[in-house]
């Protein structure tokens, strides 16, 4: 959308990594269908499983999409800057709003009404109560001004029986009294189908008389049975040998010999009608087939008496004259329109066809809606006083997000989750748990799913963890969650979406996951050595069990020493050394920058994590934890680490709080000085041995003089260069010769 063009000036603020703008007097909200809609914080939200009283949302949603959207806010400004006399009343939320703020007459009076209608006519202010009292009262009345009628807008009960049939014929609206009624769209179209149903029953043929609905009715009921029967008869009398194959089979009377036969089972009167003439001829009593012999007795009485006069017997060709003469009944028949009126009774249709009906309705509906300016204006009451008190909250949850912030808690916060000695106050209802999961992990926020329960009812959330660490959450913990009534919840973890908390916890972890391995494997270790110890036992058992039957065997040979094993456990054992000698070696080395060393080593260990965590909690916002719900968040607002700890709140003891540290059930612990003494000792010692301490030693305890060429830092005998080591195998030295002689033969 282009930028607008506006001579007012904004303020804006800073949070969440996005500027926002300042919403401080009238004169802001007037101006806000200028500002460039990138500026606002949303453009869109919906209505349901956010904190605002569903009443307050329908009034805003004009188009009724289940959406709040960025015109609906402007339009709802505007009205509000032609009923009330301050626009800016409404950025601080009141529940009573006063006669003295509308600006209206028409909402004036109307409120003042209202207050006369429920009995307080010297009240100074209308309340969401008051309305709510005074709409009960409209509920009653039967005439309420939305040109909806409904059976109980009358007292006449033909034209309440009227209005019935209009509904039952196609359907309803709702009217304002929460009945369903018709408006005058649907009683036109009501009429309409009336009148065409009723020319279409005028039409109708009436060859006999009045008996022509009976003759019909018990034509259509026969007449396919007597073509089937009359076909028969034709084909006996072309081959004489199909009579019997046409009649009913011994094997069909057979199977229905196992049956409780009635006249109106189905495989009996899937049998012939009668049997087979070849004449042609069907005697219209005696052996007839029992499911049809009452549908054939009525057909003779309605139809073939009628038409064809008395007869104990028929032919094709009569069946033939029949038809012919109720020809027209059945094409009347055919041609039947589909109308909304088709459920009423002819008689009915043929009443509510007279003039008199529609007029009645009609004027029905236009005294009902000669009451709508009143209750206009009453309506406008009841959307300024919801306005009044929770418009403000709404536009700082959408046009900027300074109440969420402010630490006010935004409207689309649910409430509180409490879990292992911490609050979480970033909760969100979850709607679309597929959409949730696509979306919200974008977020870079440590998202825990759970269900809250209460009274049967059930309901998935989401809540943020952004302080602390992780430790002890898994799924399945138990948690209590309390709502914004302050109604509390049982509530079970049903996923968890990982990620960075906070650089101290990226800190930890790598040793905290060095821990976990050390225990997994000791873990494993421990559960192979138990398993084997068991076995043992078992075979020791067996062994001792089967002594008496024991018979001389030759022991096993018992394994030997594997000396190459040997021999790789101590270049390992001697490499570890080595390199945690080098390592202190070095450390100890730096001398004065010894504490810069450890820190380095700290870093070099703790520094990828940290760093990974840093780059994702410069992205963790919330944005698609809300667009997650339907929101349409434009753009970032961060949840940084400082805004994090206010969102997550850690355990904390209450201020002026005393403290007894004495536990009569703690684990023993080994005393704090004897750790002092067993580190200064080792430390200690691994500077003697690197010789750190021989210029403070005498001679004869230094590590040099102790140790000799195994001292850190001494060349081993026979080490230098090329020419002194080839020299020196020429001519060994005298004091190694002397030390050979010493030592005796190898």
């Amino acid at each position: 959308m282009a930028e607008r063009a506006s001579e007012h000036r904004f303020h804006f603020f800073r949070a969440g990594g996005v500027d926002q703008v300042s919403l401080r007097d009238a004169a802001d909200l007037r101006a806000l269908h200028a500002l460039d809609h990138k500026l606002w914080v949303a453009l869109a939200m919906p209505t349901t499983g956010v904190d605002v009283p569903p009443e307050t949302l329908a009034a805003l949603d004009t188009d009724g999409d289940k959406r709040i959207r960025v015109h609906e806010i402007v339009e709802a400004i505007a009205w509000l800057d032609t009923t009330l006399v301050d626009l800016g009343c409404v950025l601080t939320a009141s529940p009573t709003l006063a006669l003295a703020e509308i600006k209206d007459p028409k909402v004036i009076a109307a409120a003042k009404r209202i207050l006369v209608d429920i009995g307080k006519p010297t009240a100074t202010g209308v309340t969401v109560e008051d309305f709510t009292a005074v709409a009960a009262i409209a509920a009653t009345t039967k005439l309420n001004g939305d040109s909806i009628i409904t059976p109980q807008s009358t007292a006449e009960a033909d034209l309440a029986a009227a209005i019935t049939d209009a509904l039952a014929a196609g359907g309803g609206v709702l009217d304002r009294s929460g009945a369903f009624g018709v408006d005058k769209g649907r009683v036109d179209a009501f009429f309409a189908a009336i009148d065409a149903r009723a020319a279409y029953l005028a039409s109708e043929p009436k060859p006999l008389g009045d008996g022509t609905d009976p003759a019909a009715d018990a034509w259509a009921a026969v007449r396919d049975k007597l073509a089937d029967y009359f076909t028969r008869a034709r084909l006996a009398a072309f081959d004489p040998r199909a009579s019997e194959t046409l009649d009913a089979r011994e094997s069909d009377i057979t199977s229905l010999a196992g049956h409780t036969l009635a006249p109106t089972d189905a495989e009996l009167a899937k049998l012939p009608l009668a049997h087979v003439d070849p004449t042609g001829k069907l005697a219209l009593t005696g052996a007839l087939n029992p499911a049809w012999a009452d549908r054939i007795a009525a057909f003779v009485t309605a139809a073939v008496t009628p038409i064809l006069g008395a007869r104990d017997s028929i032919t094709a060709d009569d069946t033939a004259k029949i038809a012919a003469a109720l020809e027209p009944v059945t094409a009347w028949r055919a041609a039947k329109p589909q109308t909304l009126a088709d459920a009423l009774a002819p008689d009915r249709v043929r009443a509510l066809a007279a003039p008199e009906w529609r007029d009645r309705l009609g004027k029905l509906i236009e005294a009902d809606a000669a009451a709508a300016p009143e209750y206009d204006a009453r309506d406008a009451v009841g959307k300024a006083i919801r306005l009044r008190s929770d418009f403000g909250r709404i536009v700082r949850n959408f046009v900027n997000f300074s109440d969420f912030y402010s630490r006010q808690d935004g409207i689309f916060q649910s409430g509180t989750l409490f879990l292992d000695a911490r609050e979480l106050r970033l909760c969100v209802p979850v709607a679309d748990a597929a959409k949730h999961g696509l979306l919200a992990p974008a977020s870079d926020s440590y998202l825990i799913y759970f269900d809250a329960t209460r009274a049967g009812k059930t309901l998935a959330m989401a809540a943020a963890l952004t302080n602390g660490d992780a430790d002890n959450i898994f799924v399945g913990r138990n948690a209590v969650f309390y709502d914004r009534l302050g109604n509390d919840w049982d509530a079970t973890v049903t996923k968890i979406v990982s990620s960075p908390i906070s650089i101290r916890e990226a800190f930890w972890s790598p040793y905290k996951k060095l821990v976990r391995a050390i225990e997994d494997q000791v873990t494993k270790r421990a559960a192979a050595a138990d398993a084997e110890a068991s076995e043992r036992m078992q075979v020791a058992g067996k062994d001792v069990a089967m002594a008496d039957k024991a018979v001389d065997a030759p022991e096993p040979p018992k394994a030997k020493i594997d000396l190459g094993t040997v021999a790789a456990i101590g270049v390992a054992i001697g490499g570890i050394g080595t390199l945690v000698g080098a390592l202190l070696g070095t450390l100890f080395g730096l001398g004065m920058w010894l504490p810069v060393g450890i820190v380095a080593l700290i870093l070099m260990i703790s520094g990828p994590a940290m760093l990974l965590a840093w780059l994702k909690l410069r992205r963790r916002n919330l944005g698609p934890i809300l667009d997650a719900n339907g929101w349409a968040v434009n753009g970032r607002a961060r949840i940084n680490v400082a805004f994090g700890a206010a969102m997550t709140l850690l355990a904390r003891l209450p201020k002026g709080a005393s403290r007894s540290v004495d536990d009569p059930f703690a684990d023993k612990r080994t005393p704090w000085r004897r750790w002092v003494v067993l580190a200064t000792v080792l430390i200690l010692g691994a500077s003697w041995y690197l010789g750190k301490l021989d210029t403070i030693l005498p001679d004869v305890v230094t590590s040099k003089h102790v140790l000799g060429d195994h001292a850190p830092g001494t060349k081993p005998a026979g080490a230098g260069s090329g020419s002194a080591a080839a020299g020196s195998a020429a001519a060994p030295a005298p004091a190694a010769a002397a030390a050979g002689s010493g030592s005796g033969k190898s």
